[in-house]
């Protein structure tokens, strides 16, 4: 590459290979990696919002008590919380796009094993979700940092972002799915195996430039920058020094890390804890407390996830524009306030549905962000385990949650006995988590407008 001219007729520095990618437009094939984990994404939570619509199906299909959902749905969360740790680390030791492939055949093939089943086998159902949480734990925490180490820095928050952004489509495409499918849940759930086909795609494009330069394989790192950019190999500019810490991650995280690990470990806990409630009880509460048909139910959570949508994507771009900091406070503290406003004014259910649409608006829409600036918060070489750790544990919040409502719930089938009630204490609790949550982030290190290498 040839270099620049200066004023003196000095040759100006030749740009690095990252300041080649934040001066250019993204590429067809930069978009694709996008494309690619925003697939992944949608795929996987569709996968993991399925068990929602199949427990609502079985409360009745199998006489569930609400003790006896609350371990399926929270046997899910269990599972999210393992494999967002012990991915998060495999992609750092082993990459990205590896770690990436099997998660989705995790997923696909423990959704498969559910499908066939005896009646009644609740125990086992919740086994099987352990290990399809795994595999969607893995997948969202795996994908960020590989959307981000292919991008510009300038765009960073919104396009690393859209791996979160559409996650609720999940939720969408199941609604659409239970509404076509009706009452049985062995096709519902059989769904869950159209993700394989994204293995096809995987197959495409490459390893992350900046795990490869972590594994000390800069020719390799090149080959997938000029893939990344369009452009012969020798034309990609000079690669930064990287420090190879592979060999501690852990170390190196507690050691060097662990403010950042504890902000993002309680402030996703807070802000998990409400939105893995709804998504898990919602269809529930609307369908056996406010008395509406399973297909309205359905249509319901269609509008939901549309507006989590929204709020995933406004949280996104804002975050780029104004700060990540400022973003997650104004979304959490909105969210609490759609908390109060379900926990004390509930008269009709439909009330209550524009309260749980409000709240996923915001305290779930924060989810286009939250993840994206948690993995800034870590250098390249412990990125993946530093987020896939600070949200491992935060996301015990999807264990505790819906077993939470499950045991103010009760033990009677659930299907017959819910206490409209239970709202109001578990929604008062979900507010107070998300004004806790929406101060934690102010503590985080701004990262907007900041390279990777420099964090």
């Amino acid at each position: 590459m040839a270099d620049a001219q200066v004023a003196g007729g000095m040759p100006a520095r030749s740009a690095s290979a990252y300041e080649q990618i934040d001066s250019r437009p993204l590429t067809g094939h930069q978009k694709s990696i996008i494309g690619l984990v925003i697939a992944g994404n949608i795929a996987e939570f569709f996968d993991m919002f399925l068990i929602g619509f199949v427990v609502a199906l079985l409360s009745d299909a199998w006489r569930l008590t609400g003790i006896e959902a609350g371990v399926i749905l929270a046997c899910s969360g269990l599972g999210t919380v393992i494999g967002a740790i012990m991915w998060g680390r495999l992609a750092d030791a082993y990459g990205r796009k590896r770690a990436f492939l099997w998660c989705v055949v995790c997923f696909v093939l423990f959704t498969m094993l559910s499908v066939v089943l005896p009646d009644r086998a609740w125990v086992l159902l919740a086994v099987l979700r352990v290990g399809v949480g795994i595999g969607v734990g893995g997948l969202n925490i795996t994908s960020i940092p590989y959307v981000q180490e292919f991008v510009p820095t300038r765009h960073r928050g919104l396009l690393a972002g859209l791996a979160s952004v559409f996650i609720p489509l999940g939720l969408l495409l199941g609604s659409i799915g239970q509404s076509v499918v009706g009452n049985h849940w062995r096709v519902l759930l059989a769904l869950g195996a159209i993700p394989v086909l994204l293995l096809l795609w995987l197959r495409q494009v490459p390893e992350s430039p900046r795990y490869y330069q972590s594994q000390g394989r800069d020719d390799k790192a090149r080959e997938s920058l000029a893939w990344a950019m369009e452009i012969p190999v020798d034309q990609v500019g000079a690669l930064p020094h990287v420090d190879t810490e592979t060999r501690s991650h852990y170390s190196v995280l507690f050691a060097r890390h662990l403010g950042s690990l504890i902000i993002v470990a309680l402030g996703t806990f807070c802000f998990v804890l409400g939105g893995a409630a709804i998504q898990s009880w919602g269809q529930t509460l609307l369908k056996d407390a406010f008395g509406f048909p399973t297909r309205t139910v359905a249509y319901l959570f269609m509008g939901i996830s549309v507006a989590d949508c929204i709020g995933r994507f406004g949280s996104a771009w804002l975050a780029d524009h104004v700060g990540r900091r400022l973003t997650m406070f104004g979304f959490g503290i909105i969210g609490a306030a759609a908390c109060f406003a379900a926990a004390f004014y509930h008269p009709t259910g439909i009330v209550f549905a524009i309260e749980v649409t409000l709240i996923m608006t915001f305290a779930d829409g924060v989810f286009g962000i939250i993840n994206a600036f948690g993995a800034e918060q870590f250098p390249n070489a412990v990125r993946s385990t530093g987020i896939g750790l600070g949200y491992g544990i935060g996301a015990t919040a999807k264990i505790i949650s819906p077993f939470l409502m499950g045991l103010l719930v009760g033990g009677d089938a659930i299907s017959q006995n819910i206490d409209i009630s239970v709202i109001t204490t578990a929604f008062v609790f979900f507010g107070i988590c998300l004004i806790v949550g929406s101060v934690t982030y102010l503590f985080a290190r701004e990262t907007r407008g900041k390279g990777l290498e420099s964090l």
